[in-house]
């Protein structure tokens, strides 16, 4: 009960200290003191549009170094504006304001081909655009009131940069917990599926989630910790938090390859359970550990006590005690697999105590010495040239569809407000807009959450009116429900969609008395404007996931295959890790986290437009198969002195690349089936088994002459034969599978 109240409390806490809150709370900083200070001078209508202005332009300040962040605002805030200013001269004449609208709307919202801040930014246009129709008498000219409005966004942006300047590490620290966090639970999801055999395909899919997420996090982790570095220099700062930055990376690829042939492993212990449970323990403690430093980091407080080493003894007593109750002789591939298990987790606790020990600060990082050219290499830049405009305009581009699609939808909406003459109608574009998203899946679970949240939301104004009538408790409520809203926004929409609904309701009860239809009025165009997003996406040039997963799958499989020609390149040539490895891992982890949020999309849309979706998923795990066994293999032989590498090797290698681009290929281009070379391949098998069977002579031979512990050198040849060649066999099977799988799919 302690333990939970405690788990609670930190939560709590976790929210408050949170990036999203603290932001929420700068946006209503901004917001109260912008009306606050001009309604003490008398000037009530110069605060409105300097508070609507703060409000537009908030949600670009998005995670990124500080210059994005400023970049982005300052556009968002001239945005809207300028589009403020256009759709006011425009309104005069109703015949004039439907063209401009849809142009509008469209010219905007076909901004996000440029990425994520791109849509934040074109968010502050599209808001602009709804918010335009909200007849607010500020008794000034138009073009006043669009200049206090990108003037807003300026005076958000100033206290925004003023709380970095404070706590400039904040946002950096933050995105560092959350990254181990993540890890943390991905390592203890790893520890479930050793030996939960019924549930595991449902942890699978939580694998991909949390791969997924890990990717996206790693993504704003590198850009801001590298960004941030070039500025500062290398400072202690900055290399021990890219030190830490590093090691999750590597401990996320060694995570992948643990274990990776779960069912030979069910086979081989089908009756030794209890040994894998160990191994199973101390992978969820390494998993807890990360957990634990990330909380550390979050509250900032000392990491409590390490127990790692006690974990490990624990792994290595198991392994000593199969082997002495075993014939070696016939059982060497399970000894062998429990050696490959502790090998694992002593090099992930080597990881993880690096971690604990920076923290902690008692590493200072000096290792970390990388030259500016490469590390900007790991930054996916973003192109923003008039070509990218070019290039998308036209209906194979989903962002060109979903732009043309929402201003025909807000027309639409417009129409009806002003058909039905409706009060406060604009609050049906705003439904639009804000939850109408370029993929059905989405647009739908936004639709129910958003319908959800305004009838509650709705449904709690009501009691707290029927409480009280005082307007000092509707502006406090007011205020905190917006601080909530845009804090929850990212992490749960339904929720934040309760604390939108709140603010406006007590906002409005503060200019109109009647507060109850104030609440009707907003849950009825809600759901107009909730019916006609999902009209909208389900019926205008809808962008189904059918249609592009046949590209997404085939650029996964080239990233696969990349990384798997840079494992081979590696073992033969050996030495410092080259950059064009670890590109090309990132760009692997990258492109199966794209693969299985595709997937995921896919089984939000309806029935009839998820076609092969058994065989789908099945190439989605295939792919996840296949690159968790390239990290087993590429951890392994970076981390172990390998023999040179073979020709039967190079003859496996090949037969994989062959199956892999015929799948590539059959996606793609609609190319034939090609088999493998089948008895070139066992020719190479037998000469692999071949050499594995000599060590296992040698080794006998020792035990029979009393010799009960192996060499270093041998039990390294050992298992690197077996563990190399069952994953080449490995790799094969499943890039036929690959394959196989790939042609028997009728949509793709």
């Amino acid at each position: 009960m302690i333990k939970k109240i405690s788990e609670f409390w930190y939560s709590i806490l976790k929210f408050l200290r949170s990036t999203d809150f603290t932001k929420a709370v700068i946006l209503t900083i901004s917001i109260g003191s912008a009306i606050g200070i001009f309604n003490a001078l008398g000037l009530s209508n110069i605060g409105i549009p300097l508070a609507v202005g703060c409000l537009l332009t908030a949600p670009s300040d998005t995670i990124g170094t500080l210059k994005h962040k400023i970049i982005g605002v300052i556009v968002a805030a001239f945005l809207a504006g300028l589009t403020s200013m256009i759709i006011g001269y425009s309104s005069a004449n109703i015949y004039f304001t439907i063209p401009v609208v849809g142009i509008m709307v469209f010219a905007i919202s076909y901004l996000a081909v440029y990425g994520f801040r791109a849509s934040m930014v074109a968010f502050a246009g599209l808001m602009a655009v709804v918010l335009s129709f909200a007849n607010v008498d500020t008794s000034m000219t138009l073009w006043q009131h669009s200049l206090l409005i990108a003037a807003g966004g300026l005076w958000y942006l100033s206290l925004s940069v003023l709380w970095h300047f404070i706590n400039p590490k904040h946002e950096t620290e933050q995105l560092l917990a959350q990254c181990l966090e993540l890890t943390g639970e991905y390592l203890q999801v790893r520890s479930q599926l050793i030996l939960n055999v019924e549930n595991r395909d449902n942890l699978q899919r939580k694998l991909f989630d949390l791969q997924n997420e890990l990717n996206q996090k790693h993504e704003s982790l590198r850009e801001v910790l590298i960004s941030s570095r070039k500025l500062s220099g290398n400072s202690n700062y900055a290399r021990k938090r890219l030190l830490v930055f590093i090691e999750l990376v590597d401990i996320l690829e060694l995570g992948m390859a643990n274990p990776v042939n779960y069912e030979r492993m069910d086979y081989l212990f089908s009756k030794d359970k209890e040994f894998l449970a160990i191994f199973s323990d101390v992978t969820h403690y390494l998993g807890l550990q990360l957990i634990e430093i990330s909380k550390s980091i979050e509250s900032k407080r000392p990491v409590p006590e390490n127990k790692i080493s006690e974990y490990i003894d624990k792994s290595r007593q198991a392994v000593n005690r199969y082997r002495d109750q075993i014939d070696i002789t016939e059982k060497r591939e399970h000894i062998l697999m429990l050696h490959n298990l502790f090998d694992y987790q002593e090099r992930q606790s080597h990881k993880i105590n690096t971690i604990f020990g920076v923290v902690n600060n008692l590493k200072q990082g000096n290792a970390i010495f990388m030259k500016h050219k490469e590390v900007v290499k790991f930054i996916t830049p973003q192109e923003y040239s008039f070509k990218t405009l070019q290039e998308n305009f036209n209906f194979g581009s989903p962002i060109f569809r979903h732009a043309l699609r929402l201003a025909i939808v807000v027309l639409i909406g417009f129409s009806v407000g002003a058909f039905f003459s409706i009060q406060n109608a604009y609050w049906i574009l705003l439904t639009i807009v804000v939850i109408m998203r370029p993929n059905y899946g989405l647009t739908k679970s936004r639709t129910k959450e958003r319908i959800i949240g305004t009838l509650i939301g709705g449904f709690i104004a009501i009691v707290i009116v029927f409480i009280t009538q005082n307007p000092y408790i509707y502006g406090a409520l007011g205020l905190l429900s917006l601080t909530m809203a845009f804090s929850l926004i990212q992490r749960n929409y339904r929720t934040a969609a309760v604390f939108i609904t709140l603010s406006i309701i007590f906002i409005y009860a503060l200019l109109k008395p009647d507060v109850i239809k104030v609440i009707e009025f907003r849950i009825i165009d809600t759901f107009v404007g909730a019916i006609l997003a999902g009209l909208g996406n389900l019926f205008l040039w809808p962008t189904w996931e059918s249609g592009n997963i046949r590209n997404i799958i085939a650029t996964s499989i080239a990233a696969n295959r990349d990384y798997f020609l840079e494992i081979d390149k590696f073992y033969h040539k050996k030495g410092e890790l080259p950059t064009t490895y670890k590109l090309a891992r990132k760009k692997a982890f990258l492109e199966m986290g794209n693969l299985s949020a595709a997937f995921q999309r896919m089984t939000q849309e309806p029935k009839s437009k998820q076609k092969d979706l058994g065989l789908i998923y099945r190439l989605v795990s295939l792919n996840q198969t296949f690159l968790s066994a390239l990290a087993s293999m590429g951890t392994y032989i970076r981390n172990h002195n390998t023999t040179e590498a073979s020709k039967d090797f190079e003859v496996f290698v090949k037969q994989v690349l062959h199956s892999l681009n015929n799948a590539e290929e059959g996606l793609i281009a609609q190319a034939k089936q090609k088999k493998t070379n089948v008895e070139l391949l066992k020719e190479a098998k037998s000469r692999l088994d071949e050499k594995y069977e000599e060590l296992v002579k040698i080794r006998n031979q020792e035990i029979a002459e009393g010799k009960e512990l192996a060499d270093q050198d041998l039990r390294l040849q050992l298992q690197e034969a077996q563990l190399i060649t069952n994953q080449l066999q490995w790799l094969l099977d499943i890039s036929k599978n690959i394959r196989k799988t790939v042609f028997k799919t009728t949509s793709i």
